[in-house]
């Protein structure tokens, strides 16, 4: 059979049937069992099933068409909305429709509309705050706008007198956005003469007497010497796709009074007309913090002194790096070469830079976020990691804390095809956010966990729903218990094809998939029946080093990370998923927080007996202090490569550097339960962490063996006790044949059943007498294992179809093929001698639609037959002698035929419906 597979292509490449030993495989209904679990999974209600992502593009909306719109959405399966105002996309037709403006009674009166008729039907609202990201509107003023520092080096070499201006001063430095404000103000607030290389402040000459001179000229010394400018731009960027009324400049999150102003002007004006937003709304929304390198406000000279207890101003120059595009550290090595021991000192200053930064945007933005939200009575939901805020407690601020899962961009176009080691991002359809997200929550006793989950921006039109499953559980696996799926646009019908495009999968009535989108939804609401009422499971903790990163690196401020320190960060929690454990992350505040009990450390309902530092060489006195009390009680503490050696920031340094080493060194001395390792080789996490598990016997609830990159783990408890495993096998191509022990203590006298959240059924798991599972998991294959006290009797045994049986017949040749393309209506008939990949037939390669494939087959004597299609990429139908025998979207596409043959001749027929790139390639002169 062939076996191949063909990335971004859609076709039936091979098919075979097979017998298997006859069995009974009715699955019998457990009617007399306690059925509250049960019943919810079987038959979600609303609030559990996705919500969506409603693009309002270019706010061109009319109550009609809303309407219809939310009708749609429901028969698909959809839970709820987030109305999203956006600009218009730039290459899609606007029929001449005008754009309401975001605020106007006019607007207003379509998000009240909306939201009633969304509660006729039972379904849920939210409601982004502004339009685009990060915020902002064009009214605003410049003390309002968002601000940034510049850094300008020039090297010069003397003697000599160097001359510039500052037009070409500010002409150099003109900050690198996504969108640049025409209203930006460059000052230059800073200039000094620099010795290369540097060993200290004292190198530096200041230059002050020639701020506010466009003329300036300096006698530079004979030497090496680097030209330093410090420039402060106002209103320097403007909202990314901002709609109407909310685009211009981006607000300035670090300005309590902005950020107020802007909140309560919204839901005042709103309120005003349409009564308690809370009427409508279940929750309010912001966007991920991309703020464009935002790191200035007013005051922020003064906050610094204040809470640093020294004056930031004179290193302003040395510990800024080159950036671009959203503030994104293009070269850290910009300006004079510095001695180790001054790389050192700016390294503490850069942490302290960073630390106020964080500071304000909690203080004046998180907080006063989440106390506007609680005032106006609706959840607050929120993408509260930023790029320079606290990644994981700022999170955890928020009713409804959020991460953010992708399907494909330009990093993960291979989900599900590879994952490595070399790059934590690739081949991951979670983002590194996540984890950080859900550790926020379980710290802080949530249990919705949100997530914009499979955002896409490369294979819009070929992206199957396997893709988006595949993509979908893994946002599960780092913690994700609810997603809000990206998205759908709003677009009238009469709009020529393919409609109004912003982001996201083709979710669209045009799509070829539309009838079939509610397989995944129902998926996936059914997962977070039980996810969102359940507790995931974690005694290991890990705190990375975060702080170290911004010290050293200063804070990633683009939205996939380049840089990780160090760079297998992520890779460790997923080692620990990927070998039967649980873990979370923590962070200083989280240590600082906790309680001691018994070895372990305790924070709320969360406890670790075991702590991974990641490298960590910058800590406080009081987070040793608590690790040196959990070693003390028994706890294990493991330091990778090396154990914490200095304090954190600049002043008094040296003092509270040598308590650290003294605290550490006491540590070493309790017991054998603080222990330096040495780091994985070559990233490979994996590998280095099953090998630590063992010798350490570190914990975990149910053994792996062998473990696999691709295939991971998550283990829940619910409040009654009972409890659930969810495993996946992420790659799409290749099966894992799993052996899986269970913990004999923890299973207990309890059952054990397999429920099916895409049939919404169940079936009695029965385990050996050694606990152990055996599972051929095929690609793109996900299992929900539930552990409770119900009897289990009265269910039919988990017997999955095979993949193969004792006697196959091949059927790959002579099929008659019916195509009947989806956008232009044509319908022809061909003959393939073999099935084979349509990109390499010239009269299907740029087909789109459903391709029905027929074929006679004789059977002699009808038995237990399955049908295996072997690799489809797309959706698959099979249908026997005019019955359907059933759909398959993901994975292997195995049909159990048995009672649809008959003796003699059968007419088999398989539909598959096809992505749609190769058609819209097609399509040269639609920019769309």
């Amino acid at each position: 059979m062939n076996r191949r597979s063909f990335i971004n292509r859609t076709a039936l490449l091979g098919g075979f049937i097979y017998l298997d030993n006859p069995a009974d495989w009715t699955a019998i209904a457990g009617a007399n069992m306690n059925e509250d679990w049960f019943s919810l999974f079987k038959s979600p209600p609303d609030i559990y099933k996705p919500f969506v992502r409603w693009w309002w593009n270019g706010n061109k909306v009319n109550a009609a068409e809303l309407k219809r719109e939310l009708g749609l959405l429901k028969s698909l399966g959809i839970g709820g909305v987030e109305i999203n105002p956006i600009e218009f996309p730039p290459t899609a037709e606007d029929m001449d429709i005008p754009s309401l403006q975001w605020l106007s009674p006019e607007w207003i009166k379509m998000v009240k509309s909306s939201c009633e008729d969304a509660h006729a039907l039972g379904m849920y609202n939210d409601l982004i705050v502004g339009s685009g990201w990060p915020f902002g509107m064009e009214t605003l003023e410049e003390h309002e706008r968002a601000q940034v520092l510049i850094v300008y080096a020039k090297e010069v070499k003397g003697p000599t007198v160097f001359a510039t201006s500052a037009f070409n001063i500010l002409q150099e430095v003109d900050p690198g956005v996504t969108i640049k404000n025409p209203l930006r103000k460059g000052e230059i607030i800073s200039l000094h003469l620099a010795k290369n290389p540097m060993n200290s402040l004292d190198d530096a000459i200041d230059l002050s007497a020639q701020l506010g001179r466009e003329d300036i000229s300096v006698e530079v010394p004979e030497g090496d010497f680097y030209f330093y400018a410090v420039v402060r731009y106002t209103s320097f960027a403007s909202v990314i796709n901002g709609a109407p009324g909310a685009a211009g400049s981006i607000l300035d999150h670090m300005n309590k009074a902005a950020v107020e102003k802007y909140l309560y002007n919204m839901s005042d004006t709103m309120q005003k007309q349409i009564g308690p937003l809370s009427d409508y709304l279940r929750a309010l929304f912001h966007d991920s913090m991309e703020l464009e390198g935002s790191n200035w406000t007013g005051d922020f000279g003064e906050e610094f002194k204040k809470r640093c207890g020294y004056d930031v101003f004179p290193f302003l120059p040395f510990i800024m790096f080159k950036v671009g595009r959203l503030g994104q550290v293009l070269d850290e090595h910009y300006g004079a070469e510095k001695s180790e021991e001054f790389r050192d000192t700016l390294s503490r200053v850069r942490f302290d830079f960073e630390f106020v930064k964080a500071s304000l945007l909690k203080e004046r933005f998180t907080d006063t976020y989440v106390e506007w939200c609680r005032n106006l009575g609706v959840k607050s939901r929120g993408q509260a990691y930023g790029r320079g805020f606290f990644r994981l407690k700022s999170s955890m601020e928020f009713d409804i804390p959020e991460g953010e899962s992708w399907t494909t961009n330009y990093l993960w176009h291979k989900l599900g095809e590879e994952m490595g080691d070399e790059d934590y991002r690739r081949g991951r359809g979670y983002t590194m956010i996540n984890k950080y997200v859900s550790s926020a929550a379980h710290l802080s006793g949530k249990r919705e966990i949100s997530c914009e989950d499979m955002t896409n921006t490369y294979l819009v039109f070929n992206t199957e729903l396997e893709l988006m499953k595949v993509g979908s559980d893994q946002s599960i696996l780092s913690g994700i218990t609810h997603s809000v799926m990206e998205g759908y646009n709003y677009c009238p019908p009469d709009v020529p094809f393919p409609g109004w495009i912003r982001y996201g999968s083709y979710v669209n009535e045009r799509s070829n998939f539309w009838p079939y989108f509610h397989l995944l939804y129902d998926y996936k609401a059914r997962l977070s029946t039980q996810l969102m009422n359940a507790d995931q499971y974690a005694d290991i903790a890990i705190l990375p080093a975060d702080f170290d990163l911004w010290a050293n690196h200063g804070v990633q401020t683009e939205p996939f990370p380049e840089i990780a320190d160090p760079p297998y960060t992520t890779l460790l929690w997923e080692a620990i998923h990927k070998t039967g454990g649980g873990c979370d992350y923590v962070s200083e505040f989280i240590l600082k927080g906790s309680k001691v009990v018994s070895g372990k450390l305790v924070y709320g309902k969360r406890s670790y007996g075991v702590l991974f530092l990641v490298e960590v060489r910058s800590i406080s006195e009081e987070a040793l202090q608590k690790i040196r009390d959990m070693v003390k009680g028994g706890g294990r503490v493991y330091c990778i490569d090396h154990a914490p050696y200095k304090s954190l920031g600049y002043k008094d340094y040296k003092k509270r550097d040598e308590r650290i080493r003294h605290l550490t060194e006491e540590i070493q001395k309790l017991n054998k339960g603080f222990k330096v390792v040495p780091k994985p080789i070559d990233n490979r996490v994996l590998e280095w962490y099953h090998q630590l598990q063992e010798t350490e016997g570190l914990p975990q609830y149910l053994k792996i063996e062998s473990p696999d990159r691709y295939f991971m783990q998550n283990r829940y408890i619910r409040d009654d006790g009972s409890e659930f495993y969810f495993f996946q096998n992420a790659n799409r191509n290749i099966p894992y044949q799993a052996k899986i022990i269970f913990d004999k203590k923890i299973i207990g006298s309890r059952k054990m059943s397999i429920w099916d959240p895409e049939k919404g059924e169940r079936y009695r798991l029965t385990l050996n007498r050694d606990a152990v599972f055996y599972h051929d998991f095929g690609p793109a294959e996900s299992l929900m294992i539930v552990v409770d006290k119900n009897d289990n009797a009265t269910l039919a045994p988990f017997n999955p179809l095979p993949n193969n049986g004792y006697h196959s017949v091949e059927i790959s040749k002579n099929w008659k093929v019916n195509l009947h393309h989806s956008q232009t209506g044509q319908v022809s008939d061909i003959e393939l001698d073999n099935l084979i990949d349509m990109k390499l037939d010239s009269r299907m390669e740029t087909f789109t639609g459903t391709a029905t494939y027929r074929k006679d087959i004789t059977i002699e004597n009808p038995q237990r037959t399955i049908l295996n299609l072997g690799k489809v990429f797309g959706i698959s139908e099979v249908i026997v002698n005019g019955q359907h025998a059933g759909v398959r979207w993901y994975g292997r596409r195995l049909f159990d035929i048995t009672g649809l043959l008959q003796k003699g001749t059968n007419r088999i027929e398989v539909k598959i419906v096809t992505t749609m790139g190769n058609y819209v390639k097609t399509l040269k002169h639609n920019k769309a």
